[in-house]
Parts: structure tokens; C-alpha cells; sequence
């Protein structure tokens, strides 16, 4: 057993391609390629990520601040409490609403590979 206190000091700046505009991660938990994978994220001033999909499901929960979770089709506006479950292989992209924060974690597996489709908007 592992117990992790998840506080502001553990982010990090993040320059991963994935994302655009300042934007802060910390890993809460990963135990490489074995079920679960945590990541906290932190979009920063309308801060987002790229359309993109991953190789096993995806569930972000949503902790603090206003965002976007959306599809090429659909898009939900998010807020502290909310919960978005993302099937494998479909192409999303999430982030802060412009000019706003927002905070989730990003529950994955594993072994999950992420590839950029292409940018969002």
C-alpha cells in the first residue's frame, strides 16, 4: 500500500507536445506497464491539449477551475466534481476554458500510448 498526498508543489511546468499554453503535471501514481496510471494536470490561462487518443481508457475527474472535454463532434463545458470517461481510440482533447484554470486527474492505463491526431480548433 502507498498513500500520496497530492499538493501544488509537486507540479511541474510541462513542454510535452501534447499540450498548448502553460500547463503543469505532476504523476501521483505510476507503475508502469501494470493497470493504473494517476497524473495530475493543470492547465494554466485557457491552457489545453491536442486532439488526441489513447491506447486504453481514459478517466479524468475534474478537481478545481473550468474546462472543456471535447470530441471532433461534441464538446462539454466542466467544472469541480465533474467526471469524463473516455473510451480508448476516440479523439479528444481537453483544457481550461480561455482565460480560466483548470485542474484534473487523469486516470489511464498503464500501458496507454498517446498519439497526437491533430490540433483542436
Amino acid at each position: 500500500m502507498r498513500i500520496v498526498r497530492v499538493d501544488v508543489s509537486g507540479r511541474h511546468p510541462s513542454t510535452d507536445k501534447i499540450f498548448v499554453g502553460d500547463v503543469e503535471t505532476q504523476t501521483i501514481v505510476d507503475v508502469g506497464q501494470r493497470d493504473l496510471r494517476l497524473i495530475e494536470v493543470h492547465y494554466k490561462h485557457g491552457g489545453r491539449n491536442r486532439l488526441h487518443t489513447h491506447t486504453t481508457d481514459q478517466i479524468l475527474v475534474i478537481t478545481e477551475g473550468e474546462g472543456i472535454v471535447a470530441t471532433r463532434g461534441e464538446e462539454h463545458e466542466v467544472s469541480a466534481g465533474d467526471v469524463a470517461y473516455i473510451p480508448a481510440g476516440e479523439e479528444h482533447w481537453h483544457g481550461a476554458r480561455p482565460g480560466k484554470d483548470m485542474t484534473h486527474l487523469a486516470i489511464n492505463g498503464g500501458s496507454s500510448k498517446t498519439t497526437i491526431v491533430a490540433e483542436p480548433r
